[in-house]
């Protein structure tokens, strides 16, 4: 039998998977992380509630935000659609040398106080800083595991050493890796890089062993049928779905690539079927 902890994590990352066991979850810790630039372009989502009611009513079935921005507009999000909260991050306004850890900006406490259905943090493997926030994940996600709550890695490789090692934090060999540190460190969920193909994100999903890896979204693609070929490819591949901000906020009208999006990962529709119902071609 289940202990009780146990049991709380499996219900609360079923808040976020559909039967199908995937996700497509909206990020927005962006105005930290890069800042209110970021929503230049359709600045009227620099306000939270106004991308989240957009988002929500597309039919998310997640989203991802820092506590300060959960505490302002958490109450727009639905009984239905998951809560993840991000207790680490860091500025751009940091010295470039010291962009290579993220800080922890909240506790598990705070995270259960918003009514998160989830606990995120990011691990920068290979980073100069890896040991720090390697000791700030154990931290975090064991606390959150014996309250009863999964633990989300965002699994990014990063630093001078895999710059001259591998050339490109993307390469799948590295991307690999740290989806299978986050395994051996307790993630429940991963979010990581796309590696280029379907045949080398396989490996991804292959080396982290049965726990859920998600796409991050990355930078917006001007063409969306690009974006959901790669989202096509990710779930072809055994992935579990995506984590996307840019690519939803920096659009003025969000809503047809969600719902493309959730045609992709929920329906198995090819990406220009998907786009064509949606109108986005």
């Amino acid at each position: 039998m289940d202990a009780y902890q146990n049991v709380g994590i499996k219900r609360r990352i079923g808040r976020f998977f559909r039967r199908d066991g995937r996700a497509l979850i909206f990020a927005m810790d962006h105005g930290f992380e890069h800042g209110p630039t970021d929503f230049e372009e359709h600045w009227e989502h620099v306000n939270p509630r106004i991308i989240l009611r957009k988002v929500i009513r597309a039919g998310v079935d997640g989203v991802m935000m820092l506590p300060g921005l959960a505490r302002i507009a958490g109450d727009e999000l639905k009984p239905s659609v998951g809560l993840m909260i991000k207790l680490t991050s860091k500025t751009e306004l940091r010295p470039k040398d010291d962009q290579l850890l993220q800080s922890q900006l909240g506790f598990v406490e705070d995270a259960v106080k918003l009514g998160a259905d989830a606990i995120a943090a990011t691990v920068y493997w290979g980073s100069p800083q890896e040991d720090a926030m390697m000791r700030q994940f154990a931290e975090i996600a064991s606390y959150a595991h014996d309250l009863g709550f999964p633990v989300v890695q965002f699994a990014y490789p990063r630093g001078p050493y895999i710059s001259e090692k591998y050339r490109k934090k993307e390469d799948y060999r590295v991307v690999m890796y740290g989806a299978r540190a986050a395994v051996e460190s307790g993630a429940d969920m991963i979010k990581t890089y796309w590696t280029g193909s379907r045949e080398t994100f396989a490996k991804v999903v292959e080396a982290a062993a049965g726990v859920p890896v998600l796409l991050s979204g990355g930078a917006k693609t001007e063409n969306p049928l690009d974006f959901l070929k790669v989202v096509y490819d990710v779930v072809e591949a055994g992935g579990a779905g995506a984590v996307v901000g840019r690519n939803i906020f920096q659009r003025e009208n969000p809503e047809p690539l969600i719902k493309a999006l959730i045609r992709v990962i929920h329906r198995n529709e090819e990406p220009e079927e998907a786009a064509k119902a949606e109108g986005l071609i």
